[in-house]
């Protein structure tokens, strides 16, 4: 395989991929805003793993998405006072809660969805869609790293 002009070493590979990642993360957390206005990134993110794992701990999330338990002990708060999360007892152990996702935070978080889905499809309208399968496979590969 010959050498890209534009990345003479694996060094320089990288450094463009960290910031490109960064410069990446920076615009979602304000696109975030602009999808939905009552949910930060973290925030949105939170309660879509809530909704994709019928409920979980405060824990749980803390350790999925590398946060401290203060971080998401505030984002939790603030989509409960929003209505879109419950908090019920563990039924394995009553000193834990279980977070689940109410019905407003359900279609809420559909409406998040479909707008970043939105807004992802225009990104992508000049990308091939072997291209898009590739970004895909790689970003899957990448994030396997950290499970």
């Amino acid at each position: 395989m010959e050498k890209d002009p534009a990345f003479p070493a694996r060094t320089d590979a990288i450094d463009v991929i960290q910031r490109e990642l960064t410069a990446f993360a920076r615009r979602a957390r304000g696109k975030a805003a602009e999808l939905h206005p009552e949910l930060s990134l973290v925030a949105s993110s939170i309660l879509d793993l809530v909704i994709e794992r019928d409920g979980c701990l405060a824990a749980d999330l803390a350790g999925h998405f590398h946060l401290d338990k203060s971080t998401v002990s505030r984002q939790v708060a603030a989509l409960e006072q929003l209505g879109y999360l419950d908090r019920e007892a563990d039924p394995t152990n009553r000193r834990n809660h279980v977070l689940r996702a109410t019905p407003l935070g359900r279609r809420v978080a559909r409406e998040a969805a479909r707008s970043r889905t939105e807004a992802f499809t225009l990104r992508f309208l000049d990308w091939d869609d072997d291209d898009v399968a590739r970004l895909a496979e790689y970003l899957v590969r990448y994030n396997a790293a950290d499970e």
